[in-house]
């Protein structure tokens, strides 16, 4: 069966990569879309307007895009349908709008390309043989496919994603640069993680900020932190540290 994957993007290239399936790439940037089938033997290039049929059809498109990308491109499924666009709820409802005789399931992984394997969250909705067969090449991929609901994820993007950056990125403009010689542990380990967020791309990370709230949350947190007084600070600090310990318990 062959599967139409709706972006060409890294994203897109990932699950050509992992899905052990010919691959057709349609994206509006047609050039994109024929690089990434040059590099790959079992795929090829369609029209973005292509009116052809194909077994499954993956939206891997950005997150603001994923509603409209079901809508066109549901006619073009012929079994199953889903997303790797990383919001969950208007992709589920789209799908149960625009496909419901279609298998049907919105993944996520978490994880850019280069940090594979990883985690992928899984709202399985309406699963049969097609998406089985998908499912079972991200976990011989090495991932590891999780189930959850749909308000559920984009209820922790909110914080694993959203606040993250944010507090992250903030860091990141708020210090100057200093010697290296006054790098504490943390500094650095701070410093990593600004290498991480911002070599990506920042159309990827506007589309989070843009999907979930959480950095409100982040700035109300430390302009909290920056007016306390002493004692108030020993007790956010406390909070911090116990909030801490009870997610590292969860996990």
């Amino acid at each position: 069966m062959e599967l139409l994957v709706v972006g060409a993007g890294e994203m897109g290239r990932w699950l050509a990569d992992t899905v052990e399936l010919p691959i057709a790439f349609a994206d509006l940037d047609q050039s994109i879309a024929a690089d990434a089938a040059a590099s790959r033997p079992d795929a090829r290039a369609v029209d973005p307007e292509t009116d052809e049929r194909f077994a499954a059809v993956c939206l891997a498109v950005p997150i603001s895009a994923v509603e409209s990308a079901i809508e066109a491109y549901a006619p073009n499924a012929a079994d199953a349908i889903f997303d790797i666009s990383g919001v969950m709820t208007p992709a589920v409802e789209a799908m149960d709008e625009f496909a419901a005789d279609l298998e049907r399931a919105s993944y996520h992984p978490l994880f850019a390309p280069p940090r594979v394997p990883g985690n992928i969250a899984a709202v399985s909705h309406a699963i049969g043989p097609t998406l089985e067969v998908v499912s079972a090449d991200f976990e011989a991929a090495g991932n590891t496919v999780f189930e959850t609901t749909p308000e559920e994820h984009d209820r922790a993007m909110e914080s694993v994603q959203a606040a993250a950056h944010a507090a992250i990125l903030s860091y990141a403009l708020a210090t100057e640069n200093v010697r290296a010689e006054f790098s504490t542990p943390v500094s650095k380990r701070l410093g990593g993680l600004v290498g991480t967020v911002t070599e990506g791309s920042p159309d990827v990370y506007a589309e989070i900020q843009s999907a979930f709230s959480g950095a409100d949350r982040v700035a109300e947190a430390a302009a909290e932190i920056a007016t306390a007084d002493r004692d108030r600070f020993v007790e956010l600090y406390r909070n911090a540290g116990t909030d801490t310990a009870a997610r590292q318990r969860h996990d």
